[in-house]
């Protein structure tokens, strides 16, 4: 299927690494020139090396960060120049999970990271999408996915969770807004996914149960899932990739303001 994203122009928040490292490569290998923002600049620069090489496409990398304004704005402003123009943002930058000292008991949440962790994933896609709507307005074609996260619909995780539900707020009102002007908003829940970290995680996981990383994986993740021990495995980070690039593309102009939740099936509820 051809996606319309040959020559397309992206941004990509928290492109360094994980779920923002998949989504670029992914965007890259359909044609799209990519520019890549986080605050490490090193890792910046081996990463777009890296899916350069991979792709043959131009990702150029951008380091900022999102809790600024004028950073924001002026990163969005040199992508625009760099690439030629812009028509993608993808918003994945923010913490996994969000800071430990703000997502236990309500005793124990450090308001000051609660703040900050709203600041880096609600505020900071917030300032991006603020920045390139005007461009995007402009060409009467834009798309806008937001990487948010499955514990918005379950209690316990008091940062991670409010956050997450505040960026599904953000892309409603945001598709209500821009959807006349040719602008699509959309919203991706992950649940537990596989990136660089996950082998570590695993490895320690492992240590603790006493088992094999591979048997970690199936006690953490099974019991939620709908396909059982058997074939039950992680999302790889590659396949939510794979739902943000069609989000990107030519042939989702029918959902805007939506959310898709991309976590194997895990979770029971029903949503209407």
């Amino acid at each position: 299927m051809d996606l319309g994203l040959h020559g397309r122009h992206a941004i990509v928040t928290g492109g360094s690494r994980g779920i923002g490292k998949a989504i670029a490569r992914e965007l890259a290998r359909e044609g799209v020139d990519v520019a890549i923002v986080a605050r490490n600049k090193s890792d910046l620069e081996a990463t777009a090396t890296e899916l350069a090489r991979e792709t043959n496409r131009r990702v150029v990398p951008l380091a900022a960060d999102v809790t600024s304004r004028d950073q924001v704005e002026r990163t969005v402003a040199e992508a625009a120049r760099q690439l030629g123009g812009l028509h993608i943002l993808v918003n994945s930058g923010s913490a996994p999970g969000g800071s430990a000292t703000a997502t236990g008991p309500i005793d124990t949440v450090v308001d000051e990271d609660l703040l900050e962790d709203f600041n880096v994933k609600y505020v900071g896609a917030l300032r991006c999408c603020r920045a390139v709507i005007p461009i995007m307005k402009e060409q009467r074609w834009g798309r806008i996915i937001n990487i948010s996260g499955g514990n918005a619909r379950n209690a316990g995780n008091l940062s991670g969770g409010a956050r997450n539900g505040a960026l599904v707020h953000l892309t409603k009102t945001l598709g209500v807004q821009f959807g006349r002007h040719g602008i699509t908003v959309n919203c991706i829940h992950p649940g537990i996914t596989r990136t660089e970290r996950t082998p570590r995680l695993l490895a320690a996981r492992a240590k603790e149960l006493g088992v094999s990383p591979e048997e970690a994986e199936r006690k953490d993740f099974a019991p939620d899932s709908p396909r059982g021990n058997a074939i039950c495995r992680m999302v790889d980070a590659s396949e939510v990739a794979t739902v943000a690039v069609f989000l990107a593309s030519e042939k989702a102009w029918a959902v805007c303001g939506e959310l898709v939740v991309a976590s194997g099936g895990s979770g029971r509820a029903v949503y209407y």
